[in-house]
């Protein structure tokens, strides 16, 4: 089977948690893929846990089939989530995949559910001529399923209110634009110029509005809300500006 899939994993920090996301992929989408742990210039062990896991998959050892694909690499420095999806997209389309995902090291998003991800793109049933672009986990479209997986208030709140203003901008309606779990159809990456896009964490709000403008359809996918005790890089106020001022795009361009 060619190995069509590429999931590109952003790694900061994430010494406790990347062996266990790494195990969580089946065996059958390790079949078809190209892993890339992305190690944006970690402090901790993450380096020792990624060549470890590499090391068992060339061995064929642990919970990795024989025929997993795992790679790393790393910024010597901290670059930003941005810069770690840009990296992990342009590897993917340099290596010919046909669908790209994001998968963070932390384990707050279920590496099991990438089949049917994959299995939903590959149907592409769209109501769009240009197709579908992307696939996104969705931690809202249970109700209550955010609370119960530990969200912090703040965030519900915050991401409701955001996610309310964006849906009246966009034509895509979606009940989670802030989830980073995301499954993208090459042929709509390919249409981006990563170039100009941001560094942040605001970069994957940028690609959904990027295939909301062009006319790609997107659609979304329930998954259960983990927080634990991992710690969250993201400033909350840094962020909500950058998502405002995408807004504000959308509407006044």
């Amino acid at each position: 089977m060619p190995r069509d899939v590429f999931i590109f994993i952003p790694a900061y920090n994430v010494q406790n948690s990347l062996a266990s996301v790494l195990s969580k992929i089946s065996s059958s989408i390790y079949g078809r893929s190209q892993v890339l742990v992305i190690d944006d210039g970690s402090k901790d062990e993450t380096r020792k846990v990624a060549e470890k896991c590499m090391a068992m998959c060339n061995g064929r050892e642990s919970f990795f089939e024989s025929r997993a694909s795992l790679a790393y690499e790393r910024f010597e420095r901290n670059c930003g989530y941005g810069a770690v999806v840009k990296r992990g997209i342009t590897r993917g389309l340099a290596g010919g995949a046909k669908y790209i995902a994001c998968l963070h090291g932390d384990g707050q998003y279920p590496a099991s559910m990438l089949d049917r991800f994959v299995e939903e793109l590959e149907k592409g049933t769209v109501e769009t001529s240009c197709g579908l672009a992307l696939i996104q986990g969705s931690r809202r479209a249970v109700e209550g399923g955010a609370r119960k997986g530990g969200m912090p208030l703040y965030k519900r709140i915050g991401g409701t209110f955001l996610t309310a203003l964006e849906n009246m901008a966009f034509k895509n309606k979606l009940t989670d634009r802030h989830s980073g779990f995301i499954v993208y159809n090459a042929e709509f990456l390919k249409t981006v110029n990563l170039e100009k896009l941001s560094g942040s964490f605001d970069i994957d709000l940028e690609l959904i509005s990027i295939a909301d403008a062009n006319g790609w359809s997107m659609k979304e996918i329930p998954i259960p809300t983990r927080y634990g005790d991992e710690k969250s890089n993201l400033n909350v106020v840094t962020y909500g500006i950058r998502v405002l001022r995408q807004i504000a795009r959308r509407l006044f361009r």
